[in-house]
């Protein structure tokens, strides 16, 4: 068998045979003989002492599974010292080679499940979760210090620590920083008060005791509500409109009105003549669906403008945002009435989504995959494994899984 090409993480390694055994490729090899310094006297010798064969598993060859059988070289010292020769080949008291671990560690990362991963190199489910807990100890770092900007959000984990926890990921580099069991306002204003000292501008939803938390945590921190969390309050305002007025209609409008409910939320501008044709026909069927339509069409032009020039003018976009509610009230429409009042109570950090310009879209796109990770896995029972996949996952985003 022609034995010139070079095995992944044998570098400098004499291949003596290879033999096909079954369902596994056995490589038979050695290392040159060289001068090595006695790890107690520090003397120089090349006196071999014996040998020992020592049975390693490795990486895949040609999709088979791969056991090497190293021909281990011991030396004796002249101080009576016998020691084994050094290689880069398996680490000390492992029966796995260097390069198996590390493939291994990154799929245990990357890959869809523990289990999966164990079935691809041929091991345990628990081999593998030692490797990533081993990998996570030393991967992830504690936090210090929170920066400057900081996004937060929760997701449903589903752990033993509780039903859902809560994400917090920096702003600006949109990488996730940490995550907290549970998303209680003692947890988090606690934590907070211990990494958040340099904190300045916090990002999230319209949470009520997130906003309580950070503002006995922090003082009198610039709070920036999430765009999409707030302008969802106009959207649903309308579709509860809509669902009451077509409650009255014929049974087939109240059937094609409920399927085309998407024309009424899609930009003006973007719909197609069957749209424009289905949206007519049922703002002409009720006076209080056409007037909120209206309004949300007034709203969207407002929020228009004021991603234009809230940087620039808040104050313009304060007072555009104050004859909107004039409007509401106006029409005297109680969705949209209740909707206008959760912009009240949030419009300090409404506007301030304008002036400083911050999303929390890139954490609502961490969410999604932590869901992804966690069907994939059927769940997970482990708070802190839970929380080092996410955090290992983003933080190797970017490292392919065909290692091995």
């Amino acid at each position: 068998m022609n034995l010139i090409m070079n095995l992944p993480g044998m570098k400098d390694v004499l291949v003596k045979k290879v033999v096909e055994a079954g369902e596994f490729i056995q490589i038979h090899l050695e290392l040159e003989r060289r001068i090595h310094r006695c790890p107690t006297c520090d003397q120089r010798t090349k006196r071999v002492h014996d040998y020992r064969i020592q049975k390693i598993e490795h990486l895949k060859w040609f999709e088979r599974k791969t056991q090497l059988f190293y021909r281990r070289r011991r030396y004796a010292c002249t101080c009576g010292k016998r020691f084994s020769e050094k290689t880069e080949i398996v680490e000390r008291y492992q029966r796995t080679s260097v390069e198996w671990n590390q493939a291994v560690s990154i799929r245990a990362i990357k890959g869809k499940s523990f289990k999966e991963t164990s079935e691809i190199y041929g091991t345990s489910s628990s081999t593998v979760v030692r490797r990533f807990d081993q990998i996570a100890n030393n991967e992830i770092k504690k936090v210090e210090l929170l920066p400057t900007v900081i996004a937060i959000d929760e997701y449903k984990g589903d752990t033993r620590e509780g039903k859902y926890q809560l994400i917090i990921a920096d702003g600006v580099t949109k990488q996730p920083l940490d995550i907290l069991p549970n998303r209680y306002k003692n947890t988090i204003k606690h934590y907070l008060k211990k990494h958040g000292a340099n904190v300045q501008i916090v990002i999230m939803d319209m949470s009520s005791a997130f906003k309580a938390a950070v503002q006995e945590a922090l003082g009198k921190p610039v709070i920036v509500a999430d765009r999409f969390h707030f302008c969802r309050y106009i959207y649903w305002a309308l579709d509860k409109v809509r669902r009451k007025v077509q409650a009255d209609f014929h049974d087939y409008d109240r059937k094609t009105c409920k399927r085309m409910k998407h024309v009424f939320h899609k930009a003006n501008e973007r719909l197609t003549e069957d749209e424009r044709w289905h949206l007519a026909r049922y703002l002409d069927m009720s006076d209080e669906l056409k007037q909120a339509y209206e309004l949300k069409e007034a709203y969207c032009k407002w929020f228009k403008r004021a991603k234009e020039i809230g940087q620039e003018d808040i104050i313009t976009v304060k007072q555009e945002l104050v004859e909107f509610y004039k409007m509401v009230e106006l029409a005297d429409i109680s969705e949209l009435s209740n909707a206008i009042k959760t912009f009240k109570n949030w419009q300090i950090e409404i506007l301030n989504s304008f002036v400083y310009n911050y999303s929390n879209g890139f954490l609502e796109g961490i969410n999604n995959s932590t869901k992804v990770i966690k069907r994939n896995a059927y769940g997970y029972r482990s708070f802190l494994r839970f929380r080092a996949k996410i955090l290992l996952t983003n933080q190797y985003k970017r490292i392919g899984t065909h290692i091995g």
